[in-house]
């Protein structure tokens, strides 16, 4: 294989990991698509400039400066003038974009989110306009398209990092402060975030999903999140009701209209809604269910939720509860 066949596999193999579930192109925020438009303008100017500059230094090397030439040449002048004019064309941009991206919260009454890091899940809470319209839910986030969200950023334990590389940049979550980051969504769909700070064990695992969806279709899922769990038909729903209730899954967990009110790991009043287990960690499905629940530790090691050993009976009875949890 020649040289230049092995330098175009290496640069080939080196931009395969640059796209998938998690990247900036095809934008679906309006801050995500500002950036990539100021990084082009960047990447223009500042790619012209460096291409003149290596096509002078190799004109300087190939020619021998004249003998007798003194002072400045009038050409270089004109480069100086030509540079210092693009710095201030590209020092504009940077500008007019941020101030772009600070309008975009005019653009309606803005949903609100508290969003809290946690080893290694997030916790997330809707603020409505009064404590009645509050929700709370665990690493999935709904946002409205053409709506503004503004989220207040906080952590429980480490510095955590919030990404979601199709709507905005990164936003780091230091323990004692509160950060904030808005969103603009203008693109319909489904979009990963993960924590793009290393914080334990199970960093990898530390995923958020963000559904971007129609207004109407939102303030139903809202309405939907703000009713309480539904009753168990069954008797083994029953069953796994009372289990999951009164023994070690209510030292942790919460569920709206049961006893079980802890809030110590993620709320689980409606998790059957949701697309993910564990934090983007498994599928939610029955087979998911059934693999968290045995052996969280074999999943996720490290994760804070203990190996329990339920029975085969009473495992089958959480899941059948948990699955009604819609």
């Amino acid at each position: 294989m020649t040289r230049a066949r092995l330098s175009a596999v290496c640069v080939g193999l080196s931009t395969s990991g640059c796209a998938g579930v998690q990247s900036i192109a095809p934008s679906a925020g309006a801050h995500t698509s500002a950036f990539n438009s100021l990084f082009v303008v960047f990447l223009v100017v500042c790619g012209f400039f460096y291409l003149l500059v290596i096509g002078f230094l190799g004109a300087a090397i190939l020619r021998r400066r004249r003998q007798g030439e003194d002072g400045v040449p009038a050409l270089f002048r004109v480069w100086v003038g030509l540079v210092s004019l693009s710095l201030v064309g590209l020092a504009l941009a940077s500008w007019l974009t941020d101030r772009a991206m600070a309008s975009y919260g005019d653009k309606g009454p803005p949903v609100r989110i508290r969003l809290t890091a946690n080893q290694w899940w997030w916790d997330v809470e809707y603020l409505g306009a009064n404590p009645s319209e509050a929700v709370r839910t665990a690493n999935e986030v709904h946002l409205p398209i053409g709506r503004p969200t503004l989220i207040e950023l906080q952590s429980n334990d480490v510095i955590h990092s919030f990404w979601v590389p199709n709507l905005a940049g990164k936003q780091d979550l230091i323990p004692g402060r509160t950060e904030d980051i808005a969103l603009l969504p203008r693109k319909i769909g489904v979009f990963r975030g993960q924590c793009a700070e290393f914080c334990g064990a199970q960093h990898a695992h530390m995923a958020l999903t963000v559904v971007v969806e129609p207004e109407a279709q939102f303030r139903s899922w809202w309405r939907q999140q703000q009713a309480e769990a539904p009753a168990p038909r069954t008797p083994e729903q029953l069953a796994g009701m009372t289990y999951v209730t009164t023994r070690e899954c209510a030292t942790c967990h919460a569920i709206a209209g049961t006893t079980a009110s802890a809030s110590v790991a993620p709320d689980l009043t409606h998790i059957a809604s949701r697309k993910t287990i564990a934090a983007g960690t498994l599928p939610m499905s029955r087979g998911g269910l059934y693999a968290w629940i045995a052996d969280p530790q074999g999943v996720k090691p490290g994760a804070h939720m203990p190996y329990i050993g339920l029975e085969a009976r009473q495992l089958d009875a959480v899941v059948a509860y948990l699955e009604t949890l819609k």
